[in-house]
């Protein structure tokens, strides 16, 4: 079953900010999560995105009306910096799978809709 895996945490996560050494340290343990859970195959896919300050907000009102603004969607303490697509048997791997990620952070496990 697939899931898409949103990682939230501190704008000022491992892989942001002034390169310290225990930043360094824990960004590498990110990548090492990644690229063995790549090679399982259970991660599909998945992208660190770039911070909120770059985000764009559309919204579309019931009238059809669009207004286009700079920012995130909401104001809060933690933002989404990445997300995952897993491909697991079912949602108790799936905690189990993200359990494992190596730094602290939010992880939202969600099913994506298949169509058939």
């Amino acid at each position: 079953m697939k899931y898409m895996v949103l990682i939230a945490g501190p704008e000022d996560a491992p892989s942001s900010g002034t390169p310290t050494p225990e930043r360094m340290a824990a960004y590498q343990r990110i990548l090492g999560w990644w690229d063995e859970q790549s090679k399982s195959g259970k991660v599909l896919e998945g992208y660190e995105l770039q911070p909120s300050l770059t985000a764009t907000t559309v919204r579309r009102d019931e009238a059809g009306n669009v207004t286009v603004t700079d920012g995130p969607f909401v104001e809060a303490k933690e933002m989404v910096g990445g997300y995952a697509i897993i491909d697991v048997a079912d949602l108790d791997e799936a905690i189990s799978l993200v359990s494992g990620w190596p730094s602290s952070a939010t992880l939202e496990i969600r099913p994506v809709v298949t169509r058939d």
